[in-house]
């Protein structure tokens, strides 16, 4: 077979532009298998790997690590043995409009009847169909969008994996659907299959679903004028952005939409919010002035540093909990002197399993028996703030300090595990977050949040609660204390919590029969085998 070059472009990475390369893993010389990693991109909410399309010889690079790319950039130069048609290559192509009707319906040439499939979605829910875009007789050209899902989340275009025509239709809106369901049936030609995948599937479809949001924005930024609005029954929003409507307190109705057909989205809702808080628009509640601007450099020199995607936006999020969830935050300490006893003892053996055996996963173990003490915070309120969801699962977000921000992993099913499994996940999931390689999915779930400043210091903080849940914990660095025990001053160690929790599902009175709950299993661990 002849050798030929071909240029390897950025695939379809949901509508997303300018991602930033992170990490380059190839060079100029390198022989590369099939599927093989060349490059990672980072968007603001996902981390993803840019598969070789097939095995060859790099010959030329051209991008290199913080460069900004989008879909059809091109990456590399390779001296491959197989013959590929690139997608821009496709694109330029000119094919007339009798051939291409011919070529569809396969009158020419030997053609097949395949599946089209629900791609890997990074869910393993349910998601329900809001948009049909084909139906029996649709002629389809590749990454054409065939119909558009909605989970809770976020919004996702299914492409077409390959041009042809549709011969039968499988699904409907409405419709609940998952990762390999069949979309439909098409008519492909033979000789362009040998090439395409039959699969739907993108090596993106993580960062597809994470980008939804960014993709509309966008197109709100090339809106020419605002759509008409209507009533809320009558707005065109999903499940997610209606809960966060409610949550906010915003009237849809008054809200512009620029996702595709006035679709409002979740970007629409914060940015209209912001307009009211910087007096751009009307609000029956309290307006909040915006900060003044300030020249700082007239009172000295200055240097602007730009926060990361990750800070930006971890801002947005905390400043919507803060305004949205009426917090109250109680203060205890634990006894953690037979504790520490306990874990110095076990270090050893933890370490035989290639495990370090932290405080942290003994507050885990503690939180999960208070969560089952008092379910109601383990739990959410509904979308419109008048059920409470009490969650039979328990899965705990543990935040971690990472240079590019704050994350919140999620390790579930922390009652199923032992505190050796415990310690082992979590030095892996913050590894991997530091690395910036965690998936949306491993963030997502959590029931309850740790945040830990025990190894760094501080007596106590105010933790802000991780909406949806409903309370957060705070742990602050232990210090040997006296404490009155039997007629005598003893030394402890004691450990600082702030239990910071959401007033419109939990009391004071339960905010601190938890915490003395809390503090009671950590005191004596005897206590979480009852």
């Amino acid at each position: 077979m002849v050798t030929s070059n071909k240029e390897v472009l950025v695939p379809d990475i949901g509508g997303a532009t300018d991602v930033q390369v992170i990490e380059v893993a190839v060079k100029p010389g390198d022989s590369i298998k099939a599927e093989q990693t060349l490059i990672t991109l980072e968007s603001d909410k996902a981390t993803m790997e840019i598969p070789a399309p097939c095995a060859g010889v790099i010959q030329e690079l051209k991008v290199k690590v913080g460069d900004k790319v989008s879909e059809g950039s091109f990456i590399l130069t390779l001296a491959s043995d197989e013959t590929k048609v690139t997608k821009q290559e496709a694109t330029n192509a000119t094919i007339p409009p009798k051939k291409a009707e011919e070529s569809a319906s396969g009158s020419n040439q030997p053609s097949k009847i395949v599946e089209i499939k629900i791609p890997d979605i990074g869910t393993d829910s349910a998601v329900t169909v809001i948009d049909m875009a084909i139906k029996r007789g649709t002629k389809i050209t590749q990454d054409a969008t065939l119909i558009t899902l909605e989970s809770d989340k976020a919004t996702m275009e299914v492409p077409a994996p390959f041009s042809g025509g549709i011969t039968d239709v499988k699904i409907k809106v409405g419709d609940k659907v998952k990762q390999g369901d069949v979309i439909a049936l098409a008519q492909v030609i033979a000789a362009e299959n040998k090439n395409q995948s039959v699969k739907a599937e993108q090596p993106v479809a993580a960062l597809k679903q994470a980008e939804s949001s960014g993709r509309e924005t966008a197109e709100k930024a090339n809106a020419s004028a605002m759509q008409t609005v209507m009533h809320n029954a009558e707005i065109h929003a999903g499940p997610a952005v209606r809960r966060l409507a409610n949550q906010l307190g915003v009237d849809l109705s008054k809200v512009a939409g620029s996702g595709r057909k006035g679709r409002v989205v979740e970007e629409d809702v914060h940015q209209f919010v912001k307009k009211v808080l910087q007096g751009g628009g009307s609000s029956n509640g309290l307006a909040i002035s915006s900060a003044p601007i300030i020249d700082f450099s007239k009172f000295g020199t200055t240097q602007t540093q730009l926060l990361s995607r990750i800070k930006k936006i971890t801002g947005i999020n905390m400043h919507r909990n803060w305004v949205t969830v009426p917090h109250v935050t109680q203060f205890d300490e634990a006894d953690i002197t037979e504790m520490e006893a306990f874990r110095q003892a076990n270090k050893a053996e933890a370490e035989k399993a290639g495990a370090k055996l932290t405080p942290l996963v003994f507050i885990m173990k503690a939180v999960v028996a208070a969560l089952k003490a008092y379910p109601q915070f383990n739990a959410s309120l509904d979308s419109m703030g008048e059920n409470l969801i009490l969650k039979k699962y328990f899965h705990l977000g543990v935040a971690v300090d990472t240079l590019s921000g704050l994350v919140v992993p999620v390790i579930r099913d922390v009652d199923q595990k032992s505190l050796i499994q415990l310690s082992l996940e979590l030095a892996a999931i913050s590894k991997k977050a530091r690395e910036g390689k965690l998936l949306p999915t491993e963030m997502q779930g959590g029931c309850f949040t740790i945040s830990s400043l025990g190894g760094i210091g501080g007596t106590a903080f105010t933790p802000i609660v991780n909406c949806p849940e409903v309370a957060i914990l705070g742990v602050s660095k232990s210090e040997i204390k006296p404490k009155y025990i039997n007629n005598e001053f003893k030394p402890r160690l004691m450990l600082p919590l702030s239990l910071s929790y959401d007033h419109r599902v939990i009391d004071g009175a339960d905010g601190a029969r938890f915490v003395v709950h809390l503090v009671s299993n950590l005191t004596d661990l005897r206590k979480l085998l009852l």
